[in-house]
């Protein structure tokens, strides 16, 4: 089409048709700037397609972080929720009286209410990448953006929670490790110390009972309820509910 307008200007010009010869000038140059603005129609839709394709693999890789994290968050909830049950068991049998429990089921609810500790680990390492590398912006879902956004200054707030809860653990088990009782009578109880350092399971010469007697020890342990309710109720319960809500997003962005 070029080489046509081209045989035609110079024929026109040298007839001295100097208008026509602009007119046909004018179509050259509507032409180039017509193939400009296809070159670039076709570079915008092959980067948009190439955008998408990455939003795409970061969407199923985030689905499968996601997917774990929550997985984690359901374990964690049932340990601190059997910490608070069996918490609460030893605030009733401290209501009841020493005489209903015997020195090894007492050292069993000890054991199984203090011995864990509580700490939400996410899988986060795709997505702290693609905040650091400026890749977040590839997400087209402006919700699911404010949401990635905002995930991890959640999980700081809940390692928060996490720290004072470990406080009033920790509250509970200096007291076993005093000269006032015996945490040896726990482990041997529980046969811990027999796992641990081969030794024969038998009777532990002193008792942990008179805790149930113990009013620093029972403060201790509503505190410990407190604060393991706390991060169940205000804490656990929202972030799985935000985990969902993320997890939704994402699944109704993939390959949408």
């Amino acid at each position: 089409m070029i080489k046509v307008f081209r045989n035609l200007r110079q024929g026109v010009f040298t007839e001295r048709k100097f208008s026509n010869y602009l007119i046909y000038a004018l179509g050259e140059i509507i032409l180039v700037v017509i193939g400009i603005l296809i070159a670039l129609a076709i570079n915008n839709s092959n980067q948009q397609r190439i955008t998408r394709q990455k939003e795409q693999i970061y969407l199923q890789g985030l689905r499968i972080e996601f997917q774990i994290s929550k997985a984690k968050l359901q374990e964690l909830m049932a340990v601190n929720k059997q910490n608070y049950e069996g918490a609460s068991e030893l605030i009733q049998l401290m209501s009841d009286g020493s005489g209903t429990v015997g020195e090894r089921q007492f050292s069993e609810l000890l054991y199984n209410t203090f011995a864990f500790d509580i700490a939400f680990n996410p899988n986060n390492s795709l997505l702290q990448e693609m905040i650091s590398s400026g890749s977040l912006k590839d997400i087209s879902d402006t919700e699911l953006r404010k949401y990635l956004t905002n995930w991890l200054s959640t999980l700081e707030d809940i390692a928060k929670q996490e720290n004072e809860l470990g406080v009033r653990r920790e509250k509970v088990l200096d007291m076993l490790t005093g000269e006032a009782y015996s945490l040896r009578t726990i482990l041997t109880e529980t046969g811990i110390l027999q796992s641990l350092l081969g030794e024969e399971k038998g009777n532990s010469s002193s008792g942990n009972l008179k805790l149930l007697k113990s009013t620093e020890f029972e403060n201790n342990v509503l505190m410990f309820i407190l604060s393991s309710h706390a991060t169940e109720t205000a804490h656990y319960q929202p972030l799985m509910q935000e985990l969902d809500t993320i997890l939704t997003l994402i699944n109704k962005d993939i390959q949408k």
